[in-house]
């Protein structure tokens, strides 16, 4: 957790601090995640900066800034360079309304995009293999603002009720967005793969025969007959947590992997991935929070054994046995989490209490508060 203060140090003007929590799950090398680990928060707080005076006057945000003084660009019209022609004045003044929270929005995910080029320009440098998945949960100004960019998840605990904060980002759930982008730029697929997808790799004894499919515009099937071009491999194969894009990569957002590539080919796959979060908000001050009111943050190897009614069951079981004043409670619950996800060695490996695997990948949670005194003050 951080706590970033946003303004200017010499006490020019009045900001505000943001809290922050973020976890990092890497893959193929650790050098992604650990850059974005201690450099996301920054960009976030530089994003963040120039928003200080539109954030706190509650009139809207202005559609236009005025320039600044140094601003070399800058063209003064004055008098002698005459009237503005009636014919260049719209006849229609729409304006579309833009919301603070947008604002918010808009400087995280261009923070995200800020930590993908700085992972870029500096990988070799300072040898920064593989990507990561990046959850980030912001506190700002009575909000909460959730940011995924991969398979990691986060869940509201609030009187019992589960509120989803993110949803995974897998080849299977930007099959479409994966399908059309290849169908634009057909060069990224190397003559190697289809952007169709079939429920199973295609024989060439089947060519002619009808075959089931769906493209970028389907959720549904249908049939279509077997042509040449589709013995390519598919873009998207396979299911559930063993779904993979150009059979390589089982994440399709995240920070880093510019330098991943189609095993034996000179394929890189990165232009399919996607380094912008889904940014959901949550607002604290629309409801009366008790202690055992939490934000629950996980990486997949969480989610991967463990439903979000048994982290909910696991959360209230570990609270109520703490006083509500504890300042441990919460860390004993995250601790729990984790215990129970990778389960116990057994002769047949990890097991969970019902006997089925427990979770071989690393597993890190957070539990944040939402409710209780002196919570973020």
């Amino acid at each position: 957790m951080s706590r970033e203060g946003v303004g200017e140090p010499d006490g020019g003007r009045k900001g505000f601090y943001f809290h922050y929590w973020a976890l990092f799950d890497g893959h193929a090398g650790s050098g992604a995640a650990v850059m974005a680990s201690e450099k996301l928060h920054v960009h976030i707080c530089e994003q963040l900066r120039d928003l200080v005076d539109i954030l706190q006057d509650p009139s809207p945000p202005p559609i236009c800034l005025p320039h600044s003084p140094a601003d070399p660009t800058r063209v003064s019209v004055t008098e002698d360079d005459g009237e503005v022609p009636n014919d260049a004045v719209p006849r229609f003044h729409l304006e579309k309304a833009v919301s603070h929270e947008s604002l918010v929005i808009g400087a995280i995910e261009n923070a995200f995009k800020h930590m993908d080029d700085q992972i870029e320009r500096e990988r070799a440098a300072q040898h920064l293999a593989g990507g990561c998945c990046a959850l980030a949960a912001i506190y700002l100004m009575g909000k909460f603002y959730v940011a995924n960019a991969g398979d990691s998840r986060a869940i509201i605990i609030r009187n019992g009720e589960i509120i989803p904060m993110s949803r995974e980002f897998t080849p299977e759930t930007e099959r479409q967005r994966l399908q059309f982008l290849a169908l634009l730029r057909p060069e990224l697929l190397g003559k190697e793969f289809t952007h169709l997808e079939f429920p199973r790799r295609i024989q060439p004894k089947e060519l002619g025969k009808k075959m089931l499919y769906r493209d970028q515009n389907m959720n549904g099937w249908a049939y279509k007959k077997i042509e040449e071009d589709d013995l390519k491999f598919p873009l998207i194969y396979g299911e559930g947590k063993k779904a993979r894009m150009m059979a390589t990569i089982g994440v399709t957002r995240g920070l880093g992997d510019h330098d991943l590539k189609v095993f034996s080919s000179n394929i890189h796959i990165k232009p399919f991935l996607s380094c912008f979060p889904e940014v959901r908000v949550y607002d604290l001050t629309q409801y009366e929070h008790c202690p055992d009111d939490v934000l629950v943050l996980g990486t997949d190897g969480l989610w991967d054994v463990t439903n979000d009614k048994e982290v909910a069951g696991v959360v209230m079981e570990v609270l109520t046995s703490y006083e509500p004043n504890d300042p441990c409670r919460y860390t004993m619950v995250a601790q729990e989490l984790v215990v129970r996800s990778r389960g116990v060695l057994k002769e047949r490996g990890w097991r969970l209490a019902n006997d089925k695997l427990g979770s071989g990948d690393d597993i890190s949670v957070f539990v944040i508060p939402l409710g209780g005194p002196g919570n973020y003050t």
